[in-house]
């Protein structure tokens, strides 16, 4: 199993873009090979600060889900609402890579 935890901050004003961009993003990858959960959480502490949380079946799965074309369309609507670069961790057999 591969978990990911990507965790950005988004400028104020695009939050509501942001969300709808993610639940758009997110219907599309449910219907991957290899996703077992995809989900989006906002801070309990900064309503700003959203975190994805995700599960693969393998490293394969999820090499192929950064190249999908709905990430590629997240990626390009998200880019401009966020107010620092996403921080991603990905997580296997006991290993957390950040990238």
């Amino acid at each position: 199993m591969i978990y990911v935890v990507a965790t950005t901050k988004v400028k104020p004003e695009g939050r509501a873009a942001y969300i709808a961009g993610a639940k758009a993003c997110m219907a599309e990858t449910h219907k991957e090979k290899g996703c077992v959960s995809y989900e989006l959480h906002a801070s309990v502490n900064d309503p700003d600060v959203f975190v994805f949380v995700e599960r693969w079946e393998t490293r394969d799965d999820l090499t192929a889900h950064s190249r999908a074309p709905h990430l590629k369309a997240w990626r390009e609507l998200s880019a401009p609402l966020k107010a620092s670069p996403t921080e991603i961790e990905i997580i296997s057999g006991g290993e957390v890579q950040k990238l």
